[in-house]
């Protein structure tokens, strides 16, 4: 009421979103994990707490400036990204998201829900998706057997040439957040330091807000010192990737789609930027990647993934897919 009242009296939209266990065992354990999802989202000016005492979870946030359906949606969103960094499978399926917007204008309120698990879809949707993995399934099928000479040679230089594994295993954001295990080949030394990249990323991330441009800025560290020789040979020609499609077989990840996002960079993101992670999944190659590569900026990066999301169709994968051999053999912005 009080919330009602201040936007009565600024004419200033806000948003009420309401989390809800539907589950007595899901409560009993989700709750912490779902006020720490809701605490890393709450800004300055947020409210926070039980709209209902033990049952129902409640952050209220201003929507000053902004049209106040697309900032609630984009806002419901990334509360329901963040609720799948941090609930187990079987919360998130008792979990029920509802969004609220008073706007003053229309003295209304708005109601919509968003299910943070397997929300609806529509049919062209749906069409559109099992058409996507079945491309994912021939493609990738296809490529494992034409590339399984490269593969055991790639993998032989590697052990010959540098201590360690052959693959190389790291965390990455896949849809909805949800994280996965991507294979590349190696292409570093052992016991290489993850913070450069890490340090190297938030900074990138954050001069390229500030900038508006990231002109003359790379998004990949140019000689890095944890890159093999081999290394750099196999990011030059983009056959580190190589064994990334064991995951576009294994559904982790799709032929296009955006770049898979590293946990820290995520945590960096702004709340558009979350966008890119939510309704597609990472991808081997992109829009992104066959648009200059790590020579645009990241906001130029984000924008181009968000474009991807929106007009995403079998006809642009495979337009896509045909433009990324040129890319890949002229090297542009690979590092």
């Amino acid at each position: 009421m009080r919330e009602r009242k201040r936007a009565d009296r600024f004419e200033e939209a806000f948003a009420l979103v309401l989390i809800s266990l539907t589950s007595r065992a899901a409560q009993q354990s989700g709750w912490a994990h779902l006020v720490e999802a809701m605490s890393q989202l709450e800004l300055d000016a947020d409210v926070i707490g039980w709209f209902q005492h033990g049952s129902v979870l409640g952050l209220i946030r201003s929507l000053t400036g902004r049209d106040p359906e697309e900032a609630a949606t984009t806002f419901a969103r990334a509360v329901r990204y963040a609720l799948m960094r941090r609930v187990t499978p079987d919360q998130v399926d008792c979990c029920s998201i509802r969004l609220e917007v008073y706007s003053p204008k229309g003295d209304s309120i708005q109601r919509a829900t968003f299910d943070p698990g397997n929300h609806r879809r529509k049919p062209r949707e749906a069409a559109r998706d099992i058409a996507k993995r079945a491309l994912d399934i021939a493609g990738s099928i296809a490529f494992i057997i034409a590339s399984t000479p490269v593969f055991i040679c790639v993998s032989a230089l590697v052990k010959l040439t540098s201590k360690g594994p052959v693959f190389f295993r790291q965390e990455r954001v896949g849809k909805a957040g949800r994280s996965f295990m991507m294979l590349k080949f190696r292409t570093m030394h052992v016991d290489a330091d993850p913070k450069i990249h890490q340090h190297y990323v938030e900074d990138f991330i954050q001069s390229s807000d500030v900038s508006g441009s990231g002109k003359n800025v790379v998004f990949k560290i140019v000689d890095d010192p944890r890159v093999t020789p081999l290394g750099y040979f196999l990011r030059r020609w983009s056959l580190d990737e190589v064994p990334q499609f064991w995951n576009v077989l294994r559904g982790d990840m799709s032929l296009v789609g955006p770049r898979p996002s590293l946990h820290y960079e995520v945590a960096r993101y702004k709340q558009w930027h979350r966008r890119r992670v939510l309704d597609v999944k990472p991808g081997i190659t992109g829009l992104w990647q066959v648009n200059g590569r790590s020579r645009t900026s990241f906001s130029q990066m984000v924008r181009l993934d968000i474009q991807y999301a929106k007009s995403c169709s079998l006809w642009l994968d495979l337009k896509i897919l045909l433009a990324t051999p040129r890319a890949v053999l002229s090297g542009d912005g690979a590092h």
